[in-house]
C-alpha cells in the first residue's frame, strides 16, 4: 500500500466520518428545535386556555363529566397531533380529549409535569404520553387552581398536553422521497465526487516530492552511486522545491548521496590501489621464486648422490618446499587482484561440462593414487550437460576443489566429481568422505586467507593460504553464478557451483 493511497484512504475515511457526524448533528438539530417548537407552541396554546378557562376548569369536571371531555376536544380541535388532559395534584388523568380509554386512576409521572409546569423557562420537556406508554412525548402543563378563596390556595391540578409525533400518509410519504430524497442522493453523490476529485489532486499536490525522491532512490539503487553526479541539475535527483519536511527530506538525502560518492569514490582508489600493487609485486616476487626453487633443486640433484649430505638435502627440501608455497600464493594473489579487475572479461566457450570434468580428473588421477585416494567421475545422464563458460577459469575452479579435497583425504577415501543440468542452471559438485569441516568455519570457508588451522598443521604447508576458495568463489560469481558447501565433521564435504547455462 502506497503513502498516496495511504493519504487518500485518510482523507475518505476522515471526510465520511465528518459527514456522518454533521447529518448526526443536522439531524439531533432538527429534532431539537422540532421539539421546542412544539413545547412552546403547546405552551403557548395551555396559557390562552388558562387564562381563558383556569378557575372553572375543575368545577365544568365535577358538573358535566361528559360535556368537559367534549369541551377538551373542542379545544385541540386546530391542534393537530395533540391531546389534551386534566390532571389531578398527584398526577391520575381525570379526563382527556384522546379516544383511547384509560384504566380508572390512570397516573402520569409527575416530575416532569411539574418541571414544565415551573416558573424556569426549559427549551422543552419530555413526559409520558398516557396513549402511548411505551415512548416519550413533548408536554406542556399549567398549574390550576380552584375558584374559591381558601386558606389554602395551593395547586388543585394540571392542565396536561402531549404533542404527538404526527403519522405521515402515503401519499405525502411519496412526495418527499420523491421530492426529497433522490435530489439529496444526487447530491451526496456529486459531493463525494467533488470531494474525491479534490483528495486527489491535494494528495497528488502533497506527495509529488516524495514520488521524485522515491524515483531518484530508485535510480540510485538500480544505476548505482554514479547515477546524477552531485551538483548537477540533470541528474535524477530531485531538486528540493519547498522548505517543508519533503523538501528537508530530499536535501539530507542529496547529502548523504554526495558523502557516499566521496567515500566510495576514496574506496574505488583504495581498491585500485591495493589490486595494482598486489597484481605488480605478484609480478616482481615470481621471477626471483621461480629461480630460486631451480636452485634448490638443483643442489638437491647434486646432493642425492652425496650419501654425507643426507642432513644437508632435509634441509632443502623444508626450503624447497616453503619456496614453492611461496610461488603458489603470490601466483594465486596475482590471479585474485586480475580477477577483481573491473575491466575483466570472460572468454566463454559453448561445451559438454562432463567432457571437461574428465579431463581435469585425469589430471588428478595420478596424486590420488599417490594418496591411496579414490578418484570418480558420475555419469552426467542421457542429456549432455551444455555451458557457457570460461574454460580456463572453471578448470582452475574445480582445480582448486580438487586439490582442496585431496588436502583433507587420507587413504582409503573417496572424491566424486559430479554434474546435473537443472533448468537453465548447471551443478558442479565436488564431494569427498573426509574429514569434513567444523559448523562454525563454515560460514567464512570462502573468506580470503581463512584457514581451517584445527585440520592441517600449518608447519606441513599442506592446507594452503585461504586463497583458492575465495578464486573459486570469485570465478563463480564472474559466471554470475554462487558456490555452496554442505559439511559434517568425520561425513565429508561436499561443494556445488551453480552457474548459468546461457
Amino acid at each position: 500500500m502506497t503513502v498516496r493511497f495511504k493519504i487518500a484512504l485518510t482523507i475518505f475515511v476522515t471526510g465520511a466520518l465528518t459527514a456522518l457526524g454533521v447529518a448526526a448533528m443536522v439531524l439531533f438539530a432538527f429534532q431539537r428545535f422540532e421539539h421546542e417548537s412544539s413545547y412552546y407552541r403547546a405552551n403557548a396554546f395551555l396559557g390562552r386556555v388558562v387564562q381563558a378557562h383556569g378557575g372553572e376548569l375543575f368545577d365544568l369536571h365535577q358538573r358535566q363529566p361528559q360535556e368537559f371531555v367534549e369541551f377538551l376536544r373542542n379545544l385541540v380541535l386546530y391542534e393537530p397531533d395533540s391531546q389534551l388532559y386534566l390532571l389531578d395534584a398527584q398526577g391520575t388523568v381525570l379526563a382527556s380529549s384522546g379516544r383511547a380509554k384509560l384504566a380508572p386512576g390512570f397516573k402520569v409521572a409527575l416530575a416532569p409535569v411539574q418541571q414544565a409546569a415551573g416558573s424556569e423557562p426549559m427549551p422543552y420537556v419530555m413526559g409520558d404520553d398516557p396513549e402511548h406508554m411505551s415512548s416519550d412525548a413533548v408536554i406542556a402543563a399549567r398549574a390550576l387552581h380552584r375558584a374559591v378563596i381558601r386558606n389554602d390556595n395551593g395547586v388543585a391540578g394540571y392542565l396536561y398536553l402531549v404533542c404527538q409525533k404526527p403519522a405521515l400518509p402515503e401519499g405525502r410519504i411519496e412526495a418527499l422521497r420523491s421530492s426529497f430524497a433522490l435530489p439529496l442522493l444526487g447530491l451526496i453523490v456529486a459531493l463525494v465526487a467533488l470531494t474525491t476529485a479534490l483528495a486527489a489532486w491535494i494528495v497528488g499536490v502533497v506527495t509529488r516530492p516524495l514520488r521524485r525522491l522515491s524515483q531518484a532512490v530508485a535510480a540510485v539503487a538500480r544505476e548505482g552511486l554514479d547515477a546524477g553526479a552531485p551538483g548537477t541539475l540533470s541528474g535524477p535527483w530531485p531538486q528540493a522545491e519547498a522548505n517543508d519536511e519533503f523538501g528537508q527530506l530530499s536535501l539530507g538525502f542529496r547529502s548523504m548521496l554526495d558523502a557516499l560518492r566521496r567515500q566510495w569514490e576514496a574506496l574505488r582508489r583504495l581498491d585500485h590501489f591495493r589490486r595494482e600493487g598486489v597484481s605488480n609485486l605478484s609480478h616482481d616476487l615470481r621471477s626471483p621464486l621461480t629461480a630460486t626453487a631451480a636452485c634448490l633443486e638443483t643442489l638437491d640433484a647434486r646432493f642425492a648422490a652425496n650419501a654425507a649430505r643426507t642432513d644437508d638435502r632435509q634441509l632443502l627440501e623444508v626450503a624447497l618446499r616453503n619456496t614453492r608455497n611461496a610461488a603458489r600464493l603470490v601466483q594465486s594473489l596475482g590471479d585474485l587482484a586480475q580477477l577483481d579487475e573491473p575491466q575483466f572479461a570472460l572468454k566463454r566457450e559453448r561445451l559438454d561440462v562432463a567432457e571437461l570434468l574428465g579431463d581435469i580428473a585425469l589430471r588428478f588421477a595420478p596424486r590420488a593414487a599417490a594418496q591411496g585416494v579414490a578418484l570418480a567421475l558420475e555419469p552426467a545422464g542421457d542429456a549432455p550437460a551444455v555451458a557457457a563458460l570460461d574454460v580456463e577459469l572453471f578448470e582452475r575452479a574445480v582445480a582448486n576443489l580438487v586439490d582442496n579435497a585431496l588436502k583433507f583425504c587420507a587413504a582409503g577415501h573417496r572424491i566424486t566429481l559430479g554434474v546435473q543440468q537443472a533448468g537453465d542452471m548447471v551443478r558442479v559438485s565436488v564431494a569427498d568422505d573426509g574429514s569434513g569441516i567444523a559448523e562454525m568455519e563454515l560460514p567464512h570457508l570462502f573468506d580470503r586467507f581463512h584457514q581451517a588451522r584445527q585440520s592441517v598443521a600449518p608447519a606441513t604447508g599442506e592446507g594452503g593460504k585461504g586463497l583458492g576458495l575465495a578464486i573459486v568463489k570469485r570465478i563463480a560469481e564472474l559466471h554470475g553464478g554462487i558456490v555452496e558447501v554442505r559439511s559434517r565433521p568425520g561425513l565429508g564435504t561436499t561443494v556445488t557451483l551453480s552457474l548459468p547455462t546461457g
